[in-house]
Parts: C-alpha cells; sequence; structure tokens
C-alpha cells in the first residue's frame, strides 16, 4: 500500500529526528550492506544524496537505467526508487527496495541528514 501522495509530502516536509532516527535503524539493517561511506562496487555512498543529481557521483558506476534519469533525489524520487528500484530506473542493480511505506519515508528522513 502507497501513501497518498498530501501524506507523503507532509511526512517528509515535517520530518523530524525521531523520523530520522527511525530511518537510520531500517538503514543499518536493509541498506548499509552495500551503501557504505565511501562508494564501493556493491554501491554507492549516500552522503548528500538528498537533492543532489541522479546518478551524479563520479566516483560511481551507475547503471544505464540510473543515468538516463534526468533530475534530483527529490522525496518524491527517493520515494518511488526506494519503492520499487527497477520500476523507478529499468535496469537499476538495487536488488531489492524499502518495502513498508512508512520506513520509506523514515529513510528518506534519515538521508536528508547525511550531509
Amino acid at each position: 500500500m502507497r501513501l497518498p501522495a498530501l501524506a507523503f509530502a507532509f511526512v517528509t516536509l515535517s520530518a523530524t529526528p525521531v523520523l530520522a532516527a527511525d530511518g537510520a535503524k531500517t538503514f543499518l539493517l536493509q541498506c548499509k550492506s552495500c551503501h557504505a561511506a565511501k562508494s564501493s562496487l556493491m554501491g554507492p555512498a549516500l552522503t548528500g544524496v538528498a537533492g543532489a543529481k541522479i546518478a551524479g557521483r563520479a566516483d560511481f558506476a551507475y547503471s544505464a537505467g540510473l543515468k538516463a534519469k534526468a533530475g534530483t533525489w527529490s522525496d518524491a524520487n527517493l520515494e518511488a526508487y526506494l519503492a520499487a528500484p527497477t520500476k523507478f530506473a529499468p535496469g537499476s542493480r538495487m536488488p531489492q527496495g524499502v518495502a513498508n511505506p512508512a520506513d520509506r519515508v523514515a529513510v528518506i528522513g534519515y538521508l536528508k541528514t547525511l550531509k
């Protein structure tokens, strides 16, 4: 089940430290094995990802699907990618997304703290 757009916008625009802390827990469980402080063959570093150009890090070899995406990692783009990586960017090498909508919102809140 997906959050209605208005509810998603409200939750992400009003991200709190508690939300970010919840997102950090989910990140550690579901994302950390591929996304570390530095980019690797497994995945790009996510420091500064919120608001950055999609597939914009010079130190990671992105899939053709992500390279073809225009724009930035807005809340909406992050939500869409985390919900279904290969639907958002066909050919994406990210094997799975974050299934729970509330967890996605929390992870996005956490990503915004990575500066």
